[in-house]
């Protein structure tokens, strides 16, 4: 399924999606700054005077740099349901629950099938302990459980202290699924302007084998699916997600670069290599590798580094990537 991006903005790139054997239809996400801005513009404007909140709204991104406003992401939901036949997902981006509740209720309302709560949180405080982290993923999902019945997809980092014991609370308190991973974007330096400069770079294949390191290392130890996202680029990409133990892959980058047709070639060129390996389905294969087929995660995630370290060679670097010419 293609995952969170400008793809679903477009009514026409949708069907074309559809159209593709797209599984699903994963909206880019609604978030917490633009919730809690509206609300204090709002707010702002009808109860006290116009510069009371200068300070707080500073801090909050300007409207316009949002491609959909609150309302309007509620109508494009409306619009997307009216306009396919598979599951519509919605997206949250933040890390408080509070602001989300209300939101949350108006996108069922709306018509989404699923709700995928993307956690982008870098911990800045030297005060806040990686349990606090942690607690507070867990309780967004607690109080959006509490709040909806729609299913929840918990879009993760992988940068926590203890993921698979996080991935446990996170079941506990009523999560359905978890999507690995988020991708951090890293800001660049204009050593010239002296500026932060923001660049949203495209992901590459490399980027998959995280992503396959801890659905492997999860498949069989929580009940949640397990979706991958980041690094997919071709059939072969979803073949290794699902026999790591992935119920679902996301793509996105190859999409912007190529546009939907990307994703029929990827069904068709699955379709073939399944046929080849004498595969029946997906489902024969997922979590064939899976670290829970063999000894405890823990022993063999040792193993693998053993042999990693121990089997390298001279010549065994990959070649770099041929410059394309300008």
């Amino acid at each position: 399924m293609p995952g969170s991006s400008p793809l679903a903005d477009d009514l026409d790139t949708v069907r074309r999606l559809e159209d593709a054997g797209a599984a699903a239809i994963v909206m880019r996400s609604l978030f917490e700054e633009q919730i809690v801005g509206e609300e204090l513009a709002t707010y702002d404007a009808h109860e006290v005077p116009s510069e009371s909140y200068a300070e707080a709204l500073s801090y909050l991104p300007e409207p316009s740099l949002f491609s959909l406003g609150t309302t309007e992401y509620l109508e494009q939901i409306q619009r997307i349901k009216a306009a396919v036949a598979v599951p519509v997902i919605a997206s949250l981006n933040g890390t408080s629950p509070e602001s989300w509740i209300e939101y949350a209720r108006l996108i069922a309302q709306a018509g989404a099938d699923a709700l995928e709560l993307n956690i982008y949180d870098l911990p800045t405080d030297p005060g806040e302990t990686g349990e606090d982290v942690e607690r507070r993923v867990v309780d967004v999902v607690t109080t959006m459980r509490e709040a909806v019945a729609l299913p929840l997809a918990v879009k993760l980092s992988p940068f926590y202290s203890s993921l698979a014991n996080l991935a446990a609370k996170l079941e506990r308190a009523g999560a359905d699924g978890l999507v690995l991973f988020n991708r951090f974007y890293q800001p660049d330096i204009d050593v010239e302007t002296l500026e932060i400069v923001p660049r949203a770079r495209l992901s590459n294949p490399t980027e998959l084998l995280l992503r396959l390191r801890w659905i492997a290392i999860l498949a069989g130890q929580v009940g949640m699916s397990l979706a991958v996202t980041g690094g997919v680029h071709g059939a072969v990409d979803v073949v290794k997600a699902v026999m790591a133990g992935a119920h679902a892959v996301q793509m996105v980058s190859s999409l912007l670069r190529r546009g939907p047709s990307v994703l029929s070639r990827t069904r068709d060129e699955l379709a073939r290599w399944l046929e080849e390996h004498e595969y029946n389905s997906l489902r024969q294969m997922q979590g064939s590798l899976s670290a829970g087929r063999g000894a405890s995660p823990a022993a063999l995630e040792r193993v693998h580094y053993m042999r990693v370290l121990h089997s390298w060679r001279p010549g065994d670097e990959e070649p770099a990537p041929a410059r394309r010419p300008s």
